[in-house]
């Protein structure tokens, strides 16, 4: 295990008190990615740092797979202002703090996880994600 989440792996499990249940782990894992949703559409009603400006995506029908990646647009204008970055910051903190605590609760490893994850991307590449 990577000493960072290693270590952060070993910090939520020292403060799971409360959230210590599988279902309070998960509920609040779904209020957290909420609040990160929340944290997004802030920085456009609110801030006004970020403008979102969706269409359909255009690229030629006869792009290959591993080509349509450099037609794909974030549809994101603008960047994060510091309050902003600071908000998301936190909300994305917190999503991995129940995360990590789904990983704990369930005797997962966090960073085997992520290294598993990381190995099936690196070996099927773009055709993983479709």
């Amino acid at each position: 295990m990577s000493n960072i989440s290693s270590n952060f792996q070993k910090t939520v499990s020292e403060s799971l008190v409360r959230h210590r249940s599988i279902l309070d782990a998960m509920s609040k894992f779904q209020e957290a990615s909420a609040h990160v949703n929340r944290a997004i559409a802030k920085t456009v009603t609110n801030c006004g740092c970020l403008k979102i400006q969706a269409d359909k995506q255009p690229f030629p029908p006869e792009a290959s797979l591993s080509e349509i990646a450099k037609y794909m647009q974030t549809h994101i204008e603008g960047s994060l202002c510091p309050n902003c970055r600071e908000a998301m910051e936190a909300e994305l903190g917190n999503l991995l703090f129940y995360l990590t605590a789904i990983c704990i609760l369930l005797d997962l490893d966090l960073d085997k996880i992520i290294t598993k994850e990381n190995e099936r991307i690196s070996m099927l590449g773009v055709y993983s994600l479709t």
